[in-house]
């Protein structure tokens, strides 16, 4: 399946904005034959902006849901993106996965939250695996820091997840993650991780962009600059399926062994 990663911080505090960069970009996506487009984390509203995030949060059956269905059916493109989810009194740093029809197909809430910022403005979620099937893939969503916890991947490996989506905000001076770490993960997990970030200066942040669609053997298909930028790479079932019959990381685990890191 081809796959677009649109790394771009969009306009901060305007969801409207947000979504005219988002509908340009899957248009652009859909043209060049992609089948799913992930924007970043928090895309939706823009990350660092305060106590916007309370304002502008919204259920995961809201309008800016419903706006992005309308962007995915109208361009025939199933859509990732990140967006503050309210459920009451709580507000969550969510990621969404809407499929080319515009249905809504499955909604993640981070569950490792980075930093005093996150930690004052969000609520941590409680499911680390969360899945859905599209285009032949099984797709799994994360967001950010969470890809960082080797036992969240692996999870996602054991249940079979063959496409990681992680809409992120990374930032200076973490761009290791995106450079090194990401593809390892791809590589210890036969799977292939979709890292989608933001890029410039937001509030106190630096985004150090690198957005990247890693395979399972390690190597990146596609990597972004540091500018505002839409790539595409694509994630081969076949290929997948060749390098995990390869490679033993899986059937050679031992879990008998490893009571002790729970």
């Amino acid at each position: 399946m081809r796959t677009a990663l649109l790394q771009s911080s969009g306009h901060p505090g305007s969801t409207a904005g947000n979504l005219k960069v988002l509908d340009e970009a899957a248009g652009r996506a859909a043209a060049a034959g992609a089948g799913l487009l992930v924007a970043p984390e928090m895309f939706l509203t823009g990350y660092a902006i305060g106590d916007d995030i309370a304002r502008l949060a919204e259920p995961a059956d809201g309008d800016g849901a419903d706006a992005v269905a309308e962007i995915a059916g109208r361009h025939g493109i199933a859509v990732a993106y990140g967006y503050p989810e309210r459920d009451g009194d709580t507000v969550h740093n969510s990621a969404q996965l809407i499929s080319a029809e515009g249905t809504r197909l499955a909604n993640y809430r981070k569950t490792h939250l980075f930093g005093c910022f996150e930690r004052d403005h969000f609520t941590p979620g409680d499911r680390p695996v969360v899945q859905a099937e599209l285009n032949g893939l099984r797709v799994g969503l994360m967001i950010c820091y969470d890809v960082e916890f080797p036992e969240n991947v692996r999870a996602h490996a054991l249940a079979g997840t063959d496409l990681l989506l992680v809409p992120t905000a990374q930032m200076h001076p973490f761009q290791f993650v995106a450079e090194s770490l990401v593809p390892v993960r791809a590589f210890e997990n036969q799977m292939y991780v979709a890292y989608v970030n933001r890029v410039g200066a937001e509030g106190e942040f630096e985004f150090v962009g690198l957005s990247t669609l890693a395979g399972p053997d390690g190597i990146a298909r596609t990597r972004a600059g540091r500018a505002e930028e839409l790539v595409l790479a694509d994630a081969d079932p076949a290929f997948l399926a060749a390098s995990r019959e390869a490679n033993p990381y899986l059937k050679d685990r031992r879990p008998g062994l490893y009571g002790s890191l729970i």
